[in-house]
């Protein structure tokens, strides 16, 4: 399935449009997501397709040529793109997170044109900054600011069309993010990521060799944590992840159920004659439910109160950020929870034929177990510990 290269003017489509879309958009990553799997590398026919659909667009404000979707609105479609394939949601969610580090980071002409210039040529944002990487330095000479050395962890860089880059800057101490195209002269993207799960990401590393950064790309007005609305991006960034781990418990359930139904075996010891009859099986999925339904209510709540945050802009007090915080930590302790549980489990109601390698049913156990790494789990518990028992509201970082 092709998606149509050309679609309505923006700004003009309801959110039932839009995820009837992203509905199409999901059926056809779906139909190729298990081969892909196999062969890693980049997804450049589907990325593609992903830019032809104007979905890129969506989080940018109508005023700008985008659909002006909210956040809460955007995590659906995270969600619903990552249960057909959790890279490719992975790349969607953190492109919206780095054009809104753009809004966050940088002064009102940076994010006004990156609005115009993403809504109107569709571009896909990529993602050099890593913050807990110290690898890359910018040096100041009389030629101006450049950045070398080597990031980790670049999730969508390759095939990228913008990139947000970060450096240690020695005179301050402090890091810097610019914001540069992806074709600049110095940039090298590395093919070197192999991992178990998430295999098309592009999540290797990328090298700059004396990469020219212009004094108007570099986004300090305010910077980062420059400010408690600058302080949501990690706010955001923890919520797509948490989004993209629910989609992953749900692309499972999606598939295991009709496998159920159709081609799972009754036990011969249950008295049942189908195995969705099997009262053993009912309850692993009542289980299944359970955990999907309470993911998603403390998913939608948390983007809820993300968007009040946003809504704030620059009026939001530290408080309200951290309430979008403590929100967004509940989410995503249990989407982790959710999706690395059901992913392994979903092989107790298919039964042993589930495992042949043809299905490559173990891609969504995969997928969950290499991002569920992205931070430790148990410090989002830490934050909400202290929350209940004290009171304490979780302190801005660039990772949580």
């Amino acid at each position: 399935m092709v998606l149509c290269a050309v679609w309505p003017q923006k700004g003009f489509m309801s959110f039932q449009e839009i995820f009837a879309r992203a509905e199409r958009l999901g059926q056809s990553l779906g139909e190729t997501a298990l081969e892909r799997d196999r062969e890693g590398g980049t997804a450049k026919r589907e990325r593609d397709q992903i830019r032809a659909s104007g979905l890129l667009a969506s989080s940018i404000p109508t005023d700008y040529g985008g659909y002006g979707a909210s956040w809460l609105e955007v995590m659906q479609l995270v969600r619903l793109i990552s249960g057909a394939d959790s890279s490719l949601g992975h790349l969607f969610g953190f492109h919206h997170l780095l054009v809104a580090t753009v809004r966050l980071f940088g002064a009102r002409d940076q994010w006004e044109a990156a609005y115009r210039e993403t809504a109107s040529q569709s571009l896909f944002w990529g993602n050099a900054l890593n913050p807990l990487d110290p690898g890359t330095t910018l040096t100041r000479s009389d030629a101006g600011l450049s950045i070398s050395g080597k990031k980790s962890f670049c999730s969508g860089a390759r095939d990228s069309d913008r990139l947000i880059v970060s450096a240690n800057d020695p005179a301050t101490g402090k890091l810097l993010v610019a914001a540069i195209p992806s074709t600049r002269a110095g940039i090298r993207y590395n093919q070197d990521w192999d991992n178990l799960g998430q295999r098309q990401t592009d999540s290797g590393s990328v090298e700059l060799d004396g990469v020219v950064i212009q004094d108007s790309e570099l986004l300090t007005t305010p910077g980062p944590l420059g400010s408690p609305f600058a302080s949501l991006r990690p706010c955001i960034a923890q919520l797509v992840l948490g989004n993209v781990y629910l989609g992953i418990a749900q692309g499972a359930l999606a598939i295991a159920k009709p496998y159920t139904h159709t081609q799972r075996r009754a036990w011969p010891a249950s008295g049942a004659s189908s195995a969705s009859e099997d009262p053993y099986v009912l309850a692993r999925y009542g289980e299944f439910y359970l955990q999907v339904e309470s993911a998603r209510l403390l998913a939608d709540a948390a983007a809820s109160a993300l968007d009040a945050a946003w809504n704030a802009k620059e009026s939001v007090t530290p408080e309200a950020r951290g309430r979008a915080a403590v929100a967004i930590a509940a989410t995503k302790v249990a989407t982790t929870r959710a999706s690395l549980d059901i992913s392994t489990r979903i092989f107790d109601v298919m039964g042993a034929r589930s495992t042949t390698a043809k299905l490559r049913l173990d891609r969504f156990f995969r997928n969950a177990r290499t991002h569920t790494l992205h931070d430790p789990v148990d410090y989002k518990l830490k934050e909400l510990g202290e929350w209940e028992l004290s009171g304490k509201l979780p302190v801005p970082s660039f990772y949580s």
